[in-house]
């Protein structure tokens, strides 16, 4: 036991630093210009910025990672008036499929690449091939509307369930077991999950494999494999569906919850207490994620099935893929500029008020040199 409160006083000094202690300077490129302050922006809020060539940046995939970037590109347009960053959703297997197709100069993808999606990039990174770097981390929560339960718990097996049509009552026994006291109706849960292949799928369902105790039998994928249920494209199209239909149940990011003011319900995983869905509890699990990613890949090991008290289970990371060697010799410089301001204290500092977690100091500091070595 001793050992173990050592090792949850450990974590929550790692998550206290990572949420709270974000006031550097952020790292610029190795450009020797960077780009005058101006009044709002990154520069302004203490970052050195390196704009590169004017021009266009083009970007596609995850949804989670949208309003992170809208921050991104606007503050980054703000001290770089030539340059504009362009970023489409579609999801994160249609952002990996446009950059193998040289559509884009980044994807976004909330799960690692796929050895077929690293050979199939190596005819569009000449001399080299796509790499993960991780920039966006946070979470996904169990997002609910149901009068009068402001307070819902769910565990890995009773979501499972509840995402595979196993359970299909708010009254079952399962879910009032975890919720005693809540006033919970005898309604038909109306459930949604993404109709695009999607990362936040693929960590949701990561966290059902290694939690449901088998309750949900599919291999965790970006592709929704469970029964029934309603679907909605995107993290804004899910979110969209919780707020207007009664009695429902989905998954969004945190940042989605918050702009559509959508409760989270809290999760049991074995620990002393249930565990609100928070930026800082998110940040204690991704304080204890490493690097398994080779050869220049930064992909993480996320641990789903924590039990450590405060730590929220469900969590995700955003990757930009780029070529490690072959990038665009047009848009190299304003690639390395814009991922190295993103990587940056003051960027991740920025978006700390959408929902998302900063990065790791330890997994920053990898990303930033990636970043730098970018040819």
């Amino acid at each position: 036991m001793l050992q173990r409160n050592r090792r949850s006083s450990s974590l929550a000094l790692s998550a206290v630093a990572l949420v709270g202690a974000l006031s550097l300077t952020a790292c610029g490129s190795d450009d020797n210009n960077p780009a005058p302050a101006a009044s709002g922006s990154p520069a302004a809020a203490g970052a050195s910025i390196s704009c590169g060539k004017n021009g266009s940046l083009l970007g596609a995939g995850s949804t989670a990672q949208g309003p992170a970037i809208d921050v991104w590109k606007n503050l980054y347009a703000a001290s770089c008036s030539g340059t504009t960053v362009n970023y489409s959703g579609g999801g994160s297997g249609a952002g990996v499929q446009q950059f193998n197709q040289g559509k884009v100069q980044f994807a976004g993808s909330d799960f690692a690449l796929k050895p077929a999606d690293v050979d199939a990039s190596k005819a569009v990174c000449t001399g080299g091939k796509a790499i993960d770097l991780p920039m966006v981390a946070g979470l996904v929560s169990l997002v609910y509307n149901v009068d009068g339960v402001d307070n819902l718990i769910l565990d890995g097996p009773t979501a499972a369930k509840i995402f595979d049509s196993q359970i299909t009552k708010w009254n079952d026994q399962a879910i009032a077991a975890l919720n005693p006291g809540a006033k919970l109706p005898d309604a038909d849960i109306q459930s949604f999950h993404r109709s695009d292949d999607s990362g936040t799928t693929f960590n949701l369902t990561s966290y059902f494999a290694k939690t449901s105790g088998g309750a949900w039998s599919a291999a965790p994928d970006k592709a929704w494999k469970g029964k029934g249920g309603q679907s909605a494209n995107g993290s804004a199209g899910v979110s969209a569906q919780i707020k207007q239909v009664k009695n429902s149940i989905g998954y969004a990011e945190l940042s989605y919850a918050q702009t559509n003011n959508l409760k989270s319900a809290q999760v049991g995983t074995g620990a002393a207490k249930p565990v609100a869905a928070t930026a800082a509890n998110a940040a204690l699990t991704l304080a204890s994620s490493t690097v398994v990613g080779t050869d220049g890949d930064l992909a993480l090991s996320l641990d789903y099935a924590t039990k450590a008290d405060n730590a929220y289970p469900i969590v995700l990371v955003t990757y930009e893929i780029v070529c490690d060697k072959g990038n665009k010799a047009d848009t190299l410089d304003t690639l390395k500029g814009f991922l190295s301001y993103t990587v940056g204290d003051a960027a991740q500092k920025a978006i700390g008020d959408k929902g998302y977690v900063p990065l790791p100091a330890a997994i920053g500091d990898k990303v930033k040199a990636a970043v730098t070595s970018l040819g």
